[in-house]
């Protein structure tokens, strides 16, 4: 269930029921009243601190929008990621990695991860009892690692914290909490499948404990496991940009084209330009039927058209939209009470994760080649220009890339906390240590050994009257003559058996982590006791990145990367201080004030201070108002300063191309352009050789490199929230909350993609941008480097609104009505210091749409053994970029805040709807059967989704892609 912070000094009954009604909403999910045997009733421990404040007590916390779910809820959504369960949250975004993305070369890939406020996974702090997860390289925390069954409660902090835990608490902080005493046995599974047939989950978990009056141990395993959904089965996804423009976004074919090698100016060899430059022939094997002749006669070629799709091939069939993942943890607990006021306690867990992902097979052309021309040799029998150096292309679709990432996560913490009297006050005092490591390993198949693939195009010799490699040690070493012209079907095994490549990448990081606390009364003041807590952190994190070596010196066609080494280490200390100033009085109930300061020092940056300030104020018993001041930090991850470069493929439409870029509307960009040497009929050309078609763009054929940077400084942040909680007394059962915040943030630390890259240099006359990139002498682009900076600032602002209303009880059953909403007032960026702002609320952004309004409304029902809900998930509509300047472009007179091109599509809202019922069985049995997506509802296709991140565009990562059913049963013994 979720708990507004504001309501637990009303009166308990009341508070309890507005509680289920807060969980129900924000999670989408009803609660309904249930036994519960006391075999297996979870015992929540006596002494906890509420998430946002290190002073224990049940005031503090009002001050600031913290919400609580329980495990019963989180089985109640029918969800089986922690991720998807805080995902639902309306003021959620979408984080940097979705399982959908399936073109990442990361290892983070396929893990779950968690986003607030739209900031960040990277700026939204996850503890586990208060106390930091473990984090990879690029400083994200896989939630997918904590295992469900051991969770007691999330609690969700929509606030800034550093004074509190230090870095990365920017955006909020979610706590799992886990539980520490359960008694007895219970075991929960659930199945759930799309209405497609795919995308099966299978999950079950089995928890049993024993607890006596000073000892208490728990164990528990779970297992997951979801099957893959294909982009092949989908309208929405099995093409480039959806069911609208099915014939566009067609990539490299699987039948070899050759480029004519003939010197420029041989007759029927190529052309002039108008500018004057070469433009060879470029032919494509004849292959009527999928079947070729004889790829060394040219007499089987036809030309090559690059905008035709007759020798394309559209990638998506053989892509998955999301990638299967089996997941299976082990935990254990344990508690012992030396004496009535010192206990001991661990926990110790471990999880494995298994991802697979698949993409088409590599568009091999010359260039991939990347130190020297990948060519058909001169003398190479299967060459159609003898004699000649030639270069070709082709995607080797009969060998998909298919990626399995392995993550294995160990945590364990040990640990003594109790209470002393001073005075005759109790404080309460904790001490642990925790330690954390993730192995992590990729394996990528599908791709190609670049050195094995030059000896297999290269020279021929005839053996026995075989083609055979002319090159004797060659052949002794396995190299067989490759005709890479001849198209699927054309390969036999024994050429890919020596020209494919599987390699392998591994990652370790580690955290040692030594957290001291202390926290009591001072003195008493006329309002109340002033309490304080105090406490010590020593933290150190290392990890590296070991690319397979083959990769690395790009002697494949994997995207390139240096190895990582590298760590920190971290000494806090911090305060905290709560003082009552006024209690019963007229117009003040209560009046209190928060401070705390924590001092941080890195070994990679040096030292900062954070402070936080935050008052709580009931002018009468119905209301409480709250607000908070707070600075925050975010410490550059080891990944961010110690990585080596790495290669990536970007898309993004270069603004001086003639028809789609800006420069085809705007004099100034034109100019900028041709003053950089760009010719002015200049036109972009994607990953097929094909100019691009729409304001979309397209994948650069050359890899861009990014890197890390060892002087970055953290980012800093100001944090402000205001808001109020009002419960009527004379409307039991109705509650409203209102906050708002607003979060400023600068130096941040990003890599500058392409497409913002060239915008800033021309669309936006930034010069600081245009020494990144360089162009060929027909412009197009050869190089870019998307290394970290710490540039501009970002700032958003908005609204949390919940209203939540328990109807009387009724003989036909207990009725809640639930509505959550958040309203996203302002999002901007700023690439530099001087640079126009970016304004993105309202705009699908990459993998995150900023939605203005995103709202829950649910109504539950229960009646003795059985319940039900009903929720409305709404998502408002989103402006995305045109395709062109007359279609799709119902705004073509507006500027485009994330290309800075004239023309805006705004795309409509969409909501989706869930239902669930459910029947608690006499024999402590519980069933629960639902539909998520109940209508099947499709949302709008946006041309901003990103491959790297989004997953499959153009559709919206954030969107239910199918009708989802789900059915489960827990048994407690």
């Amino acid at each position: 269930m979720y708990v507004s912070s504001g309501h637990k000094r009303l009166v308990a009954g009341r508070r309890v029921a507005l509680a289920v009604a807060l969980g129900a909403c924000l999670l989408n999910i009803g609660v309904r009243a249930q036994e519960t045997s006391p075999s297996a009733e979870m015992l929540a421990p006596v002494n906890v601190s509420v998430t946002g404040s290190r002073i224990r007590g049940t005031d503090v916390e009002t001050a600031q929008p913290v919400f609580t779910m329980d495990r019963q809820a989180i089985r109640d959504t029918g969800l089986t990621s922690l991720a998807d369960v805080i995902g639902r949250i309306p003021s959620a975004g979408t984080p940097e990695v979705t399982p959908q993305d399936t073109l990442s070369s990361s290892t983070d890939a396929g893990g779950r991860y968690a986003n607030l406020r739209n900031l960040g996974a990277v700026r939204t702090l996850i503890l586990v009892n208060g106390r930091r997860w473990a984090t990879s390289l690029n400083g994200l925390t896989d939630l997918s690692t904590i295992p469900v069954a051991i969770v007691e409660r999330i609690e969700v902090l929509k606030d800034g914290a550093s004074s509190i835990y230090g870095s990365d608490a920017i955006g909020g902080v979610v706590n799992i909490v886990t539980t520490d005493r359960f008694e007895g046995a219970s075991a929960d599974v659930l199945y759930g499948v799309n209405g497609k047939g795919d995308g099966s989950q299978k999950n079950g978990t089995f928890t049993w404990g024993k607890s006596t009056q000073r000892a208490s141990i728990i164990l528990g395993a779970s297992y997951e496991d979801g099957d893959a959904l294909s982009d092949s089965k989908r309208s929405l996804t099995s093409t480039a940009y959806g069911p609208r423009h099915p014939d566009d976004g067609f990539g490299m074919g699987p039948y070899g084209g050759v480029v004519d090698p003939r010197a420029p100016g041989t007759a029927g060899a190529g052309s002039y330009a108008t500018d004057g430059s070469w433009m060879p022939n470029r032919y494509v094997v004849n292959h009527p039927g999928g079947v070729v002749g004889n790829t060394a006669d040219l007499a089987n070629y036809h030309p090559y058209d690059v905008n035709s799709n007759a020798d394309k091939y559209s990638t998506p069939q053989d892509m998955t939209f999301r990638a299967s993942s089996k997941l299976r943890n082990l935990f254990a607990t344990g508690r012992y009470n030396l004496t009535d006021d010192i206990a001991l306690r661990g926990m110790a867990s471990y999880g494995v994760r298994d991802t697979r992902s698949q993409a088409a097979g590599y568009p091999l052309e010359s260039g991939s080649g990347r130190t020297s021309d990948l060519v058909i040799d001169p003398g190479n029998a299967y060459n159609p220009f003898p004699g000649y150096d030639t270069d070709f292309f082709r995607r080797t679709t009969e060998l998909p890339r298919i990626s399995w990432a392995k993550s294995k996560a160990f945590h364990a913490d040990a640990g003594a906390e109790g209470s002393f009297l001073w005075g005759d006050r109790t404080w309460n005092w904790d001490v642990t240590y925790g330690y954390s490591e993730a192995r992590d390993s990729r394996t990528d198949s599908g791709n190609l050994n670049l050195v094995n693939a030059a000896k297999a195009l290269g020279p021929t010799a005839v053996v026995n009257g075989n083609v055979v490699c002319a090159n004797a040690a060659d052949r002794a070493a396995g190299c067989v003559p490759w005709n890479i012209l001849a198209g699927p079907g054309g390969t036999p095994d024994a050429v890919w058996n020596y020209v494919q490549s599987t390699t392998t990448a591994h990652q370790v990081t580690r955290t040692n982590d030594v957290v001291a606390n202390l926290t009591g009364g001072v003195f008493d003041l006329p309002a109340g006791t002033v309490r304080v807590a105090g406490g010590l952190e020593h933290r150190t994190e290392n990890g590296r990145y070991v690319p397979d070596a083959d990769d690395s010196a790009g002697l494949t066609t994997q995207l390139a990367s240096n190895p990582t080494n590298g760590g920190y280490i971290v000494n806090e200390a911090y305060l905290e201080l709560d003082v009552p100033l006024l209690t019963d009085l007229p117009f003040a109930r209560e009046l209190a004030v928060n401070a705390s300061s924590r001092y941080s020092h890195y070994t990679a940056f040096g030292g900062r201070t954070n402070n936080k300030y935050s008052f709580r104020w009931k002018p009468f018993d119905d209301l409480l108002l709250r607000g908070t001041y707070a600075e925050g930090f975010r410490a550059p991850t080891v990944a961010d300063l110690y990585a080596g470069s790495s290669e990536s493929f970007e898309s993004f439409l270069d603004p001086c191309d003639s028809a789609y870029g800006a420069a085809a509307s705007d004099a100034g960009v034109r100019g900028r352009c041709a003053a950089a040497g760009v010719p002015a009929n200049y036109r972009q050309i994607d990953q097929s050789g094909a100019q691009v078609n729409s304001a979309t763009g397209g994948q650069n054929p050359v890899a861009f490199r990014t890197g890390a940077n060892p002087a970055l400084k953290p980012e800093s942040s100001i944090t402000r929230t205001a808001g109020l909680v009002y419960s009527p007394g004379y409307l039991d059962g109705l509650d409203v909350t209102l906050d708002y915040y607003k979060v400023d943030i600068r130096d941040v630390i990003t890599p500058i993609l392409a497409g913002d890259i060239l915008n800033f240099c021309y669309v936006r006359n930034d010069p600081t941008y245009c020494g990144r990139f360089t162009r060929a002498a027909d412009g197009h682009i050869t190089s870019l480097d998307e290394s970290l900076a710490n540039l501009g600032t970002l700032r958003t602002e908005g609204y949390d609104l919940g209203a939540h209303y328990r109807f009387p009880e009724t003989r036909y059953g207990e009725f809640t009505l639930l509505s959550d909403s958040t309203y996203l007032k302002d999002y901007t960026q700023s690439s530099s210091p001087g640079s126009p702002p970016r304004q993105l609320a309202g705009y699908m952004n990459g993998a995150q749409g900023l939605y203005r309004v995103r709202s829950n409304l649910s109504l539950d029902w229960s009646w003795r053994r059985f319940g039900a809900t009903w929720t409305v998930r709404y998502f408002d509509g989103l402006k995305d970029s045109c395709w062109s300047s007359t279609v799709e472009c119902n705004r073509p007179d507006e500027i485009n805040a994330i290309s800075g091109a004239t023309g805006v599509s705004r795309k409509g809202s969409v909501a989706f709807h869930d239902a669930q019922l459910r029947w608690q069985a006499p024999w402590n049995g519980n069933f629960r059967v639902g539909i998520n997506n109940v209508f099947a509802r499709k949302g709008p296709l946006y041309y901003n989704v990103s491959s790297a991140g989004g997953g499959s565009p153009p559709y919206n990562p954030a969107f239910d892609i199918d009708r989802y059913f789900y059915v489960g049963y827990q048994q407690k013994f």
